[in-house]
Protein backbone atom coordinates (compact mmCIF):
# COMPACT_ATOMS: atom_id res chain seq x y z
CA UNK A 1 0.00 0.00 0.00
CA UNK A 2 2.82 2.61 0.19
CA UNK A 3 3.00 2.93 -3.38
CA UNK A 4 -0.12 3.78 -3.39
CA UNK A 5 0.04 6.45 -0.92
CA UNK A 6 2.96 7.76 -2.31
CA UNK A 7 1.37 8.05 -5.29
CA UNK A 8 -1.07 11.00 -4.65
CA UNK A 9 -3.16 11.42 -7.60
CA UNK A 10 -6.61 10.18 -8.72
CA UNK A 11 -8.02 7.79 -11.36
CA UNK A 12 -9.30 9.52 -14.03
CA UNK A 13 -10.14 7.78 -17.30
CA UNK A 14 -8.46 4.57 -17.04
CA UNK A 15 -4.98 6.58 -15.42
CA UNK A 16 -3.53 8.27 -12.63
CA UNK A 17 -3.59 11.83 -12.81
CA UNK A 18 -1.55 14.11 -9.94
CA UNK A 19 -3.21 16.05 -7.63
CA UNK A 20 -2.17 19.97 -7.01
CA UNK A 21 -2.81 20.07 -3.07
CA UNK A 22 -3.13 16.50 -0.42
CA UNK A 23 -4.47 16.14 3.00
CA UNK A 24 -3.10 13.75 5.71
CA UNK A 25 -5.34 10.78 6.31
CA UNK A 26 -4.83 9.52 10.22
CA UNK A 27 -4.72 6.15 11.58
CA UNK A 28 -8.03 6.93 14.32
CA UNK A 29 -6.58 4.04 16.45
CA UNK A 30 -3.29 5.96 17.24
CA UNK A 31 -3.37 9.33 15.44
CA UNK A 32 -0.13 8.55 13.25
CA UNK A 33 -0.37 9.80 9.70
CA UNK A 34 -1.01 7.06 7.04
CA UNK A 35 -0.21 8.85 4.08
CA UNK A 36 -0.98 11.85 2.31
CA UNK A 37 -4.21 11.54 -0.30
CA UNK A 38 -4.81 13.41 -3.08
CA UNK A 39 -7.78 16.12 -3.00
CA UNK A 40 -9.47 16.84 -6.41
CA UNK A 41 -9.89 20.55 -8.14
CA UNK A 42 -13.09 21.06 -10.56
CA UNK A 43 -10.77 20.35 -12.48
CA UNK A 44 -10.59 16.68 -11.34
CA UNK A 45 -14.03 16.31 -11.11
CA UNK A 46 -14.97 17.84 -14.93
CA UNK A 47 -12.32 15.44 -15.92
CA UNK A 48 -14.23 12.33 -14.31
CA UNK A 49 -17.21 13.61 -15.33
CA UNK A 50 -16.42 13.96 -19.07
CA UNK A 51 -14.67 10.01 -19.15
CA UNK A 52 -17.54 8.92 -17.62
CA UNK A 53 -20.07 10.47 -19.79
CA UNK A 54 -17.73 9.33 -23.19
CA UNK A 55 -17.73 5.69 -21.53
CA UNK A 56 -21.07 5.13 -20.96
CA UNK A 57 -22.47 7.46 -24.45
CA UNK A 58 -19.72 6.09 -26.60
CA UNK A 59 -17.34 3.25 -25.02
CA UNK A 60 -18.04 -0.56 -25.29
CA UNK A 61 -19.43 -0.73 -21.54
CA UNK A 62 -23.25 -0.73 -22.25
CA UNK A 63 -23.16 -2.49 -25.71
CA UNK A 64 -21.43 -5.70 -24.41
CA UNK A 65 -22.82 -8.89 -23.71
CA UNK A 66 -24.09 -9.60 -20.25
CA UNK A 67 -21.68 -12.34 -20.14
CA UNK A 68 -18.84 -10.24 -20.93
CA UNK A 69 -19.70 -7.74 -18.22
CA UNK A 70 -19.74 -10.42 -15.72
CA UNK A 71 -16.49 -12.06 -16.96
CA UNK A 72 -14.64 -8.58 -16.32
CA UNK A 73 -16.38 -7.79 -12.90
CA UNK A 74 -15.81 -11.24 -11.66
CA UNK A 75 -12.07 -10.88 -12.90
CA UNK A 76 -12.58 -7.67 -10.63
CA UNK A 77 -13.46 -9.35 -7.64
CA UNK A 78 -10.94 -12.36 -8.05
CA UNK A 79 -7.92 -9.25 -8.07
CA UNK A 80 -9.58 -7.66 -4.89
CA UNK A 81 -9.74 -11.32 -3.47
CA UNK A 82 -5.57 -11.50 -3.96
CA UNK A 83 -4.79 -8.22 -2.21
CA UNK A 84 -6.71 -9.61 0.87
CA UNK A 85 -3.25 -9.10 3.00
CA UNK A 86 -2.73 -5.78 1.43
CA UNK A 87 -6.51 -4.17 1.62
CA UNK A 88 -7.74 -5.91 5.18
CA UNK A 89 -4.80 -4.01 6.95
CA UNK A 90 -5.80 -1.16 5.64
CA UNK A 91 -9.47 -1.17 6.29
CA UNK A 92 -8.04 -1.55 9.91
CA UNK A 93 -5.74 1.27 9.82
CA UNK A 94 -7.91 3.53 7.71
CA UNK A 95 -11.47 3.16 9.13
CA UNK A 96 -10.67 1.80 12.98
CA UNK A 97 -12.21 -1.26 12.37
CA UNK A 98 -11.50 -4.77 14.86
CA UNK A 99 -9.44 -7.31 13.15
CA UNK A 100 -13.00 -9.27 12.89
CA UNK A 101 -15.13 -6.71 11.57
CA UNK A 102 -12.42 -6.12 8.99
CA UNK A 103 -12.00 -9.50 8.04
CA UNK A 104 -15.59 -10.30 7.71
CA UNK A 105 -18.29 -7.30 7.49
CA UNK A 106 -15.23 -4.85 5.68
CA UNK A 107 -14.05 -7.28 2.96
CA UNK A 108 -15.52 -10.82 2.65
CA UNK A 109 -19.31 -9.73 3.01
CA UNK A 110 -18.59 -7.00 -0.02
CA UNK A 111 -17.25 -9.84 -2.38
CA UNK A 112 -19.97 -12.24 -0.89
CA UNK A 113 -22.79 -10.03 -2.09
CA UNK A 114 -20.83 -8.71 -5.28
CA UNK A 115 -20.08 -12.33 -6.57
CA UNK A 116 -24.23 -12.50 -5.88
CA UNK A 117 -24.87 -9.45 -7.63
CA UNK A 118 -22.60 -10.98 -10.60
CA UNK A 119 -24.51 -14.40 -10.56
CA UNK A 120 -28.09 -12.84 -11.11
CA UNK A 121 -27.00 -9.86 -13.61
CA UNK A 122 -27.18 -12.88 -16.26
CA UNK A 123 -31.35 -12.00 -15.89
CA UNK A 124 -32.61 -11.55 -19.13
CA UNK A 125 -32.59 -7.66 -20.19
CA UNK A 126 -35.70 -8.17 -22.24
CA UNK A 127 -38.89 -9.94 -20.56
CA UNK A 128 -42.07 -10.72 -22.48
CA UNK A 129 -45.75 -8.94 -20.93
CA UNK A 130 -48.71 -10.72 -20.89
CA UNK A 131 -50.58 -10.67 -24.15
CA UNK A 132 -53.81 -8.38 -23.98
CA UNK A 133 -56.82 -7.75 -26.27
CA UNK A 134 -57.66 -3.90 -26.59
CA UNK A 135 -60.32 -2.03 -28.52
CA UNK A 136 -59.39 0.32 -31.38
CA UNK A 137 -60.24 2.86 -33.42
CA UNK A 138 -61.79 0.98 -36.06
CA UNK A 139 -64.26 -0.56 -33.61
CA UNK A 140 -62.37 -4.36 -33.65
CA UNK A 141 -60.12 -5.32 -30.99
CA UNK A 142 -56.24 -5.35 -31.20
CA UNK A 143 -54.03 -8.22 -30.21
CA UNK A 144 -51.64 -6.23 -27.77
CA UNK A 145 -47.82 -7.73 -27.20
CA UNK A 146 -45.27 -5.72 -25.11
CA UNK A 147 -41.76 -6.57 -24.02
CA UNK A 148 -39.76 -4.44 -21.40
CA UNK A 149 -36.05 -3.92 -21.58
CA UNK A 150 -33.80 -3.13 -18.40
CA UNK A 151 -31.69 -0.74 -19.36
CA UNK A 152 -28.84 1.13 -17.58
CA UNK A 153 -29.41 4.56 -16.10
CA UNK A 154 -25.93 5.96 -17.27
CA UNK A 155 -23.34 7.83 -15.08
CA UNK A 156 -23.71 7.10 -11.45
CA UNK A 157 -22.06 9.22 -8.66
CA UNK A 158 -21.41 6.79 -5.87
CA UNK A 159 -20.47 8.70 -2.42
CA UNK A 160 -19.86 6.61 0.00
CA UNK A 161 -19.11 6.78 4.20
CA UNK A 162 -15.86 6.22 6.79
CA UNK A 163 -17.68 3.39 8.33
CA UNK A 164 -17.94 0.27 6.22
CA UNK A 165 -16.05 2.24 3.45
CA UNK A 166 -15.00 -0.48 1.64
CA UNK A 167 -18.05 -2.56 1.55
CA UNK A 168 -20.19 0.58 0.11
CA UNK A 169 -17.60 1.08 -2.53
CA UNK A 170 -16.92 -2.30 -4.00
CA UNK A 171 -20.71 -2.75 -3.65
CA UNK A 172 -22.13 0.35 -5.40
CA UNK A 173 -19.60 0.17 -7.99
CA UNK A 174 -20.27 -3.06 -9.07
CA UNK A 175 -24.19 -2.76 -9.31
CA UNK A 176 -24.05 -0.01 -11.05
CA UNK A 177 -20.96 -1.14 -13.10
CA UNK A 178 -22.65 -4.83 -14.25
CA UNK A 179 -25.35 -3.45 -15.21
CA UNK A 180 -23.90 -1.26 -18.00
CA UNK A 181 -23.53 1.69 -15.80
CA UNK A 182 -20.32 4.18 -15.65
CA UNK A 183 -19.33 5.75 -12.08
CA UNK A 184 -17.62 8.34 -10.22
CA UNK A 185 -16.88 6.83 -6.83
CA UNK A 186 -15.86 9.70 -4.12
CA UNK A 187 -15.21 8.54 -0.74
CA UNK A 188 -15.29 10.11 2.54
CA UNK A 189 -12.12 12.23 2.70
CA UNK A 190 -11.31 10.27 5.97
CA UNK A 191 -10.78 6.71 4.00
CA UNK A 192 -9.71 7.42 0.50
CA UNK A 193 -7.36 4.97 0.20
CA UNK A 194 -9.74 2.26 0.33
CA UNK A 195 -11.01 3.90 -2.50
CA UNK A 196 -7.62 4.58 -4.95
CA UNK A 197 -7.05 0.79 -4.63
CA UNK A 198 -9.74 -0.42 -6.74
CA UNK A 199 -8.27 2.20 -9.21
CA UNK A 200 -5.11 -0.10 -8.90
CA UNK A 201 -7.09 -3.22 -9.66
CA UNK A 202 -9.54 -1.89 -12.28
CA UNK A 203 -6.04 -1.25 -14.11
CA UNK A 204 -4.64 -4.53 -13.80
CA UNK A 205 -8.02 -6.61 -14.69
CA UNK A 206 -8.24 -3.64 -17.91
CA UNK A 207 -11.72 -2.29 -17.21
CA UNK A 208 -12.20 0.20 -20.24
CA UNK A 209 -11.54 3.77 -19.51
CA UNK A 210 -13.98 5.92 -18.38
CA UNK A 211 -15.96 2.81 -16.73
CA UNK A 212 -14.86 3.49 -13.43
CA UNK A 213 -12.97 6.80 -11.76
CA UNK A 214 -12.37 8.25 -8.50
CA UNK A 215 -11.86 11.28 -6.83
CA UNK A 216 -11.54 12.63 -3.23
CA UNK A 217 -11.77 15.44 -1.18
CA UNK A 218 -14.71 17.15 0.81
CA UNK A 219 -17.84 18.29 0.41
CA UNK A 220 -17.72 21.04 -2.07
CA UNK A 221 -16.34 18.13 -4.38
CA UNK A 222 -19.53 16.29 -3.39
CA UNK A 223 -21.75 19.12 -4.85
CA UNK A 224 -20.20 19.35 -7.93
CA UNK A 225 -20.93 15.89 -8.54
CA UNK A 226 -24.03 15.67 -7.53
CA UNK A 227 -25.38 19.15 -9.10
CA UNK A 228 -23.89 18.11 -13.01
CA UNK A 229 -26.65 17.75 -15.36
CA UNK A 230 -23.99 15.13 -16.85
CA UNK A 231 -24.88 12.46 -13.84
CA UNK A 232 -27.94 10.59 -14.08
CA UNK A 233 -28.15 8.91 -11.04
CA UNK A 234 -26.65 9.14 -7.26
CA UNK A 235 -26.46 6.93 -5.16
CA UNK A 236 -25.04 7.80 -1.19
CA UNK A 237 -24.92 6.40 1.88
CA UNK A 238 -23.92 8.49 4.94
CA UNK A 239 -26.09 11.31 7.52
CA UNK A 240 -29.67 11.88 6.82
CA UNK A 241 -27.84 15.87 6.61
CA UNK A 242 -25.59 15.71 4.47
CA UNK A 243 -28.32 13.19 2.52
CA UNK A 244 -30.89 15.97 2.49
CA UNK A 245 -28.58 18.10 0.50
CA UNK A 246 -27.75 15.96 -1.85
CA UNK A 247 -31.22 15.29 -2.67
CA UNK A 248 -31.83 19.01 -2.76
CA UNK A 249 -28.48 19.85 -5.54
CA UNK A 250 -29.78 16.52 -7.24
CA UNK A 251 -33.00 17.97 -7.70
CA UNK A 252 -32.70 20.98 -10.55
CA UNK A 253 -31.81 18.55 -12.81
CA UNK A 254 -34.07 15.82 -11.81
CA UNK A 255 -31.30 12.89 -11.39
CA UNK A 256 -32.67 10.03 -9.82
CA UNK A 257 -31.26 9.30 -5.53
CA UNK A 258 -30.87 6.86 -3.89
CA UNK A 259 -29.94 7.38 -0.07
CA UNK A 260 -29.05 5.26 2.62
CA UNK A 261 -29.09 7.42 5.78
CA UNK A 262 -28.78 7.40 9.50
CA UNK A 263 -30.90 5.51 12.18
CA UNK A 264 -32.01 5.15 15.40
CA UNK A 265 -33.10 1.86 15.40
CA UNK A 266 -35.65 -0.23 18.67
CA UNK A 267 -34.74 -2.95 20.04
CA UNK A 268 -37.85 -4.29 21.87
CA UNK A 269 -37.54 -6.60 24.32
CA UNK A 270 -40.90 -8.55 25.58
CA UNK A 271 -41.47 -9.84 28.91
CA UNK A 272 -40.75 -13.20 27.98
CA UNK A 273 -37.48 -12.52 26.18
CA UNK A 274 -34.08 -14.38 26.81
CA UNK A 275 -32.86 -11.64 29.01
CA UNK A 276 -28.88 -12.74 29.03
CA UNK A 277 -29.42 -12.92 24.48
CA UNK A 278 -31.42 -9.89 24.54
CA UNK A 279 -28.64 -7.72 26.43
CA UNK A 280 -25.70 -9.40 24.24
CA UNK A 281 -27.71 -7.70 21.48
CA UNK A 282 -28.30 -4.34 23.08
CA UNK A 283 -24.31 -4.91 23.67
CA UNK A 284 -23.75 -5.01 20.23
CA UNK A 285 -25.85 -1.94 19.40
CA UNK A 286 -23.76 0.05 21.44
CA UNK A 287 -20.14 -1.21 20.86
CA UNK A 288 -20.07 -2.31 17.32
CA UNK A 289 -17.54 -0.62 15.45
CA UNK A 290 -17.38 1.77 18.40
CA UNK A 291 -21.41 2.63 17.56
CA UNK A 292 -20.62 3.70 14.11
CA UNK A 293 -23.29 2.09 12.25
CA UNK A 294 -26.73 3.36 10.66
CA UNK A 295 -28.40 -0.30 11.69
CA UNK A 296 -27.56 -0.39 15.29
CA UNK A 297 -30.08 -0.99 17.78
CA UNK A 298 -29.26 1.99 20.48
CA UNK A 299 -32.82 2.43 22.00
CA UNK A 300 -33.43 -0.37 23.87
CA UNK A 301 -37.00 -0.48 24.59
CA UNK A 302 -37.47 -3.15 27.72
CA UNK A 303 -40.63 -4.64 29.20
CA UNK A 304 -40.77 -3.21 32.31
CA UNK A 305 -41.00 -6.11 34.16
CA UNK A 306 -37.41 -7.33 33.15
CA UNK A 307 -36.41 -3.78 33.01
CA UNK A 308 -34.22 -3.89 36.11
CA UNK A 309 -32.93 -7.42 35.39
CA UNK A 310 -32.23 -6.06 31.51
CA UNK A 311 -30.09 -3.09 32.26
CA UNK A 312 -27.67 -5.10 34.96
CA UNK A 313 -26.97 -8.21 32.38
CA UNK A 314 -25.97 -4.98 29.89
CA UNK A 315 -24.19 -3.13 32.45
CA UNK A 316 -22.26 -6.66 33.43
CA UNK A 317 -21.51 -7.38 29.70
CA UNK A 318 -20.10 -3.84 28.88
CA UNK A 319 -18.04 -4.34 31.76
CA UNK A 320 -16.38 -7.19 29.92
CA UNK A 321 -15.85 -4.87 26.48
CA UNK A 322 -12.01 -3.98 25.92
CA UNK A 323 -11.96 -0.53 24.46
CA UNK A 324 -8.46 -1.09 22.86
CA UNK A 325 -6.55 -0.69 19.31
CA UNK A 326 -7.72 -3.13 16.81
CA UNK A 327 -4.49 -3.85 15.91
CA UNK A 328 -4.89 -5.89 19.55
CA UNK A 329 -6.65 -9.07 18.79
CA UNK A 330 -7.97 -8.57 22.46
CA UNK A 331 -9.57 -5.50 21.75
CA UNK A 332 -13.52 -5.83 21.45
CA UNK A 333 -14.07 -1.91 20.53
CA UNK A 334 -11.97 0.00 18.65
CA UNK A 335 -11.74 4.21 18.31
CA UNK A 336 -14.34 6.56 16.77
CA UNK A 337 -13.01 7.75 13.76
CA UNK A 338 -11.77 11.54 14.45
CA UNK A 339 -11.67 13.97 17.15
CA UNK A 340 -14.84 15.40 15.84
CA UNK A 341 -16.86 12.21 16.20
CA UNK A 342 -16.13 11.76 19.85
CA UNK A 343 -16.42 15.46 20.99
CA UNK A 344 -19.87 15.14 19.21
CA UNK A 345 -20.29 11.89 21.38
CA UNK A 346 -19.28 13.65 24.82
CA UNK A 347 -21.66 16.50 24.28
CA UNK A 348 -24.78 13.96 23.95
CA UNK A 349 -23.92 12.48 27.39
CA UNK A 350 -23.94 15.60 28.44
CA UNK A 351 -27.45 16.04 27.24
CA UNK A 352 -28.82 13.14 28.33
CA UNK A 353 -27.70 14.03 31.82
CA UNK A 354 -29.42 17.13 31.48
CA UNK A 355 -32.61 15.49 30.14
CA UNK A 356 -32.63 13.43 33.35
CA UNK A 357 -31.55 10.10 31.78
CA UNK A 358 -29.63 8.12 35.03
CA UNK A 359 -25.80 6.64 33.59
CA UNK A 360 -25.20 3.39 34.33
CA UNK A 361 -21.78 2.71 32.74
CA UNK A 362 -19.39 4.51 30.26
CA UNK A 363 -20.03 8.33 29.97
CA UNK A 364 -15.99 9.10 29.75
CA UNK A 365 -12.70 8.65 27.83
CA UNK A 366 -10.62 5.99 29.00
CA UNK A 367 -7.47 7.04 31.08
CA UNK A 368 -5.23 4.06 29.65
CA UNK A 369 -5.46 4.98 25.87
CA UNK A 370 -3.69 8.18 25.63
CA UNK A 371 -3.45 8.65 22.10
CA UNK A 372 -6.23 7.58 19.40
CA UNK A 373 -10.03 8.79 19.48
CA UNK A 374 -11.31 6.40 21.88
CA UNK A 375 -14.35 6.63 24.08
CA UNK A 376 -15.95 4.22 26.85
CA UNK A 377 -19.27 2.13 25.69
CA UNK A 378 -22.18 4.07 26.96
CA UNK A 379 -26.21 3.85 28.53
CA UNK A 380 -28.56 5.79 30.32
CA UNK A 381 -31.71 4.35 31.75
CA UNK A 382 -34.68 6.13 32.70
CA UNK A 383 -34.77 7.76 29.10
CA UNK A 384 -38.11 9.39 27.83
CA UNK A 385 -38.18 8.61 23.89
CA UNK A 386 -38.91 12.44 23.70
CA UNK A 387 -35.94 12.85 24.77
CA UNK A 388 -32.65 14.27 22.39
CA UNK A 389 -30.69 10.98 23.29
CA UNK A 390 -33.21 8.33 22.06
CA UNK A 391 -34.30 10.88 19.14
CA UNK A 392 -31.09 12.06 17.30
CA UNK A 393 -28.71 9.61 15.95
CA UNK A 394 -24.99 10.26 18.32
CA UNK A 395 -22.84 7.78 15.86
CA UNK A 396 -21.11 6.82 18.66
CA UNK A 397 -20.44 4.33 21.48
CA UNK A 398 -24.03 5.06 23.37
CA UNK A 399 -27.56 3.26 24.05
CA UNK A 400 -30.50 3.78 26.07
CA UNK A 401 -33.02 1.95 28.22
CA UNK A 402 -36.81 3.00 27.49
CA UNK A 403 -39.43 0.96 29.61
CA UNK A 404 -43.25 -0.35 28.42
CA UNK A 405 -46.01 -2.13 29.84
CA UNK A 406 -47.68 -3.36 26.55
CA UNK A 407 -46.76 -4.43 23.34
CA UNK A 408 -48.63 -1.54 21.56
CA UNK A 409 -46.94 0.91 23.86
CA UNK A 410 -43.93 -0.56 22.40
CA UNK A 411 -44.54 -0.51 18.50
CA UNK A 412 -45.30 2.90 19.20
CA UNK A 413 -42.17 4.17 20.73
CA UNK A 414 -40.44 2.16 18.17
CA UNK A 415 -41.89 4.10 15.74
CA UNK A 416 -42.08 7.64 17.14
CA UNK A 417 -38.47 8.26 15.55
CA UNK A 418 -37.78 10.19 12.81
CA UNK A 419 -35.35 7.49 11.16
CA UNK A 420 -36.57 3.93 9.81
CA UNK A 421 -33.97 1.88 8.91
CA UNK A 422 -33.92 -0.91 11.59
CA UNK A 423 -35.15 -2.71 14.30
CA UNK A 424 -35.59 -6.18 16.80
CA UNK A 425 -37.65 -7.66 18.56
CA UNK A 426 -36.84 -10.84 21.18
CA UNK A 427 -39.61 -12.96 22.87
CA UNK A 428 -39.91 -16.90 23.69
CA UNK A 429 -43.36 -15.91 21.85
CA UNK A 430 -42.03 -16.33 17.86
CA UNK A 431 -45.61 -15.55 16.54
CA UNK A 432 -46.02 -12.29 18.41
CA UNK A 433 -42.67 -11.17 17.73
CA UNK A 434 -43.73 -11.41 14.02
CA UNK A 435 -46.67 -10.12 14.41
CA UNK A 436 -44.97 -6.79 16.03
CA UNK A 437 -41.67 -6.84 13.53
CA UNK A 438 -44.91 -6.81 10.52
CA UNK A 439 -45.61 -3.46 12.37
CA UNK A 440 -42.61 -1.57 12.96
CA UNK A 441 -42.13 1.24 10.31
CA UNK A 442 -38.68 1.01 8.98
CA UNK A 443 -36.71 -1.20 6.16
CA UNK A 444 -36.17 -4.31 8.10
CA UNK A 445 -36.66 -5.74 11.31
CA UNK A 446 -35.07 -8.99 13.05
CA UNK A 447 -36.43 -11.59 15.66
CA UNK A 448 -34.69 -12.79 18.16
CA UNK A 449 -31.33 -11.28 16.82
CA UNK A 450 -29.60 -8.08 16.80
CA UNK A 451 -27.79 -7.24 13.88
CA UNK A 452 -29.39 -7.35 10.55
CA UNK A 453 -27.50 -9.87 8.76
CA UNK A 454 -27.03 -8.53 4.92
CA UNK A 455 -27.65 -11.93 2.82
CA UNK A 456 -26.72 -12.23 -1.10
CA UNK A 457 -30.54 -11.43 -1.76
CA UNK A 458 -32.25 -9.41 0.58
CA UNK A 459 -33.01 -5.66 -0.21
CA UNK A 460 -31.42 -3.42 2.43
CA UNK A 461 -32.58 -0.10 3.20
CA UNK A 462 -34.69 2.41 5.11
CA UNK A 463 -38.03 4.83 4.64
CA UNK A 464 -38.29 8.41 6.64
CA UNK A 465 -34.93 10.15 7.82
CA UNK A 466 -33.14 6.70 6.58
CA UNK A 467 -33.69 7.01 3.53
CA UNK A 468 -34.97 5.87 0.09
CA UNK A 469 -33.76 2.80 -2.60
CA UNK A 470 -32.33 -0.48 -1.92
CA UNK A 471 -29.33 -2.02 -2.10
CA UNK A 472 -27.71 -5.28 -2.29
CA UNK A 473 -29.53 -8.39 -4.60
CA UNK A 474 -31.82 -8.09 -7.38
CA UNK A 475 -33.69 -5.07 -5.77
CA UNK A 476 -30.04 -3.26 -5.55
CA UNK A 477 -29.36 -4.36 -9.40
CA UNK A 478 -32.92 -2.66 -10.09
CA UNK A 479 -31.75 0.71 -9.11
CA UNK A 480 -29.11 1.55 -11.39
CA UNK A 481 -31.45 0.37 -14.50
CA UNK A 482 -34.79 1.39 -15.95
CA UNK A 483 -37.59 -0.07 -17.67
CA UNK A 484 -38.67 0.38 -21.11
CA UNK A 485 -41.40 -0.32 -22.66
CA UNK A 486 -41.90 -2.25 -26.24
CA UNK A 487 -45.39 -2.72 -28.00
CA UNK A 488 -46.04 -4.76 -30.94
CA UNK A 489 -49.96 -4.30 -31.68
CA UNK A 490 -51.79 -6.53 -34.91
CA UNK A 491 -55.37 -5.74 -35.58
Amino acid sequence: MTALMQRKALYLNGEWVAAGDVEPVINPANEAVLGEAPLATRVHVEAALAAAREAFDRGPWPRMSQPQRQAQIARFLNAIERRAGDIIPLIIQESGSLQMLAHYMQFALPLQLARYLVEISARPSVTPLPVDVVPNALGTRTLAASVLSREPVGVVVAITPYNVPFLTNVCKSVAAMLVGCTVVLKPSPYTPFEALVLGEIADEVGLPKGVLNIVTGGAEVGAALTSDKRVDLVTFTGSDKVGAAIQAQAAPTLKRVVLELGGKSALIVRHDADIEKAASAGLGGITTHCGQGCVLLTRHIVHNAIRVQYVEALKNLIGGVKVGDPTDAAATMGPLIREAARTRTEQYVGIARAEGGRLIAGGKRPSYLKRGFYYEPTFFDGVSNNSRIAQEEVFGPVGVVIGFDTDEEAIAIANDTQYGLSGAVFSADVGSAYEMALQFRSGGVTVNTGFPQLTRNAPFGGIKRSGHGREYGEFGLNEFTYVKTIDFHAT
